[in-house]
């Protein structure tokens, strides 16, 4: 085979042309000999010393766990292109034809995600006052609790006790960018933190609720985890604690069940402060429900609402989509 010889102070310099001239045969390995570098070409270059040399073949790392996954080939085509990653532990969806191969795709994952160190299947639909669903261990480590970073921060939670959703960063970052310096933050169903902690860099206060324990125990260990100390934690039903506080800015990350509590929402913010709202929509109609909905908790509460922004966040089920609303109420 053809080999480009070359001294190794030159080498870098020299695999990089060779990249730039598509040359190089990325295949087989590149061979140290003494000191020279010998780079396995595809064909030969003018200007380089060229030799005839054995050169061992390359391993090539697969991109995903698809590629090495041991299953049979009429199951193969219902394997999920994608799963949640949080902190170091994987979380997939799978049909009930996978569910015997649960083992095999959890260590495929494993094999090529090296930084992942559990894999769980969602074993239901999340249910219940505090957004939490079944797991079901597939390989690795038996645990769920981890460090999830994002947009800067570390959120430290257990994914079988606590609600948390690694695609909503991107929204959560917009958000903050949003943010003014000195605003007051009301997080009407915060969670563990991961817009209270975020936005706690721009607010002078954030006032962070929810219902589950378990969510403001964590909350409490982010805060330190993160040096913040202008998040107040509050455990209990937002409806007890809406019209306490006179926020700024107000986010609603209950898409399921936001359009209950738009009047402590709307009783909650200053006069030309921001909501931020929630839902879950069909495709044939994303916002026309939610905004009458907003009007007319408005109209009851003698206030008025001028909508700013509109958004498909992602998609949640078959033809369905978790949407937000950004409005601001005088």
């Amino acid at each position: 085979m053809l080999g480009v010889k070359v001294p190794k102070k030159e080498a870098e310099k020299i695999r990089k042309h060779l990249l730039e001239l598509n040359v190089l045969n990325n295949n087989f390995k590149i061979k140290h000999q003494d000191e020279f570098v010998i780079f396995p070409i595809k064909k030969r270059v003018e200007g380089f010393e060229i030799i005839e040399i054995t050169f061992e073949k390359a391993m090539k790392r697969p991109h995903s766990y698809r590629e090495v996954v041991k299953i049979p080939s009429e199951v193969y085509p219902l394997l999920p292109s994608s799963f949640d990653i949080i902190g170091d532990i994987a979380i997939i969806e799978l049909p009930e034809e996978l569910i015997p191969y649960g083992k095999n795709i959890g260590e495929a994952i494993l094999t090529v995600h090296k930084h992942i160190k559990a894999v769980f299947a969602k074993g239901s639909k999340i249910v219940g006052e505090y957004r939490v669903r079944e797991l079901i261990h597939l390989a690795g480590e038996n645990r769920t609790e981890s460090i999830h970073r994002e947009n800067g921060i570390r959120l430290k939670l257990d994914v079988a006790k606590v609600y948390f959703s690694p695609r909503l960063a991107t929204e959560r970052m917009r958000i903050f960018k949003k943010t003014q310096d000195g605003e007051i933050v009301f997080d009407m169903f915060a969670g563990v933190g991961p817009y209270s902690i975020l936005l706690a860099k721009k607010a002078k206060l954030v006032f962070a609720c929810d219902l589950n324990p378990w969510a403001i125990k964590y909350l409490e260990e982010n805060k330190k985890l993160n040096k913040v100390e202008n998040v107040i934690p509050i455990l209990g039903d937002v409806r007890k604690v809406a019209g306490q506080i006179k926020a700024d800015r107000v986010i609603m990350n209950l898409p399921k069940f936001a359009h209950q509590f738009l009047k402590e929402a709307m009783n909650s913010v200053k006069s030309g402060g921001v909501i931020h709202y929630y839902g879950f929509s069909h495709e044939k109609n994303l916002f026309k429900e939610h905004e009458k909905k907003i009007k007319e908790i408005a109209k009851e509460l003698g206030r008025e609402v001028k909508t700013i922004d509109q958004r498909k966040i992602r998609p949640y089920a078959p033809y369905q989509f978790n949407i937000a609303i950004d409005f601001i109420v005088f």
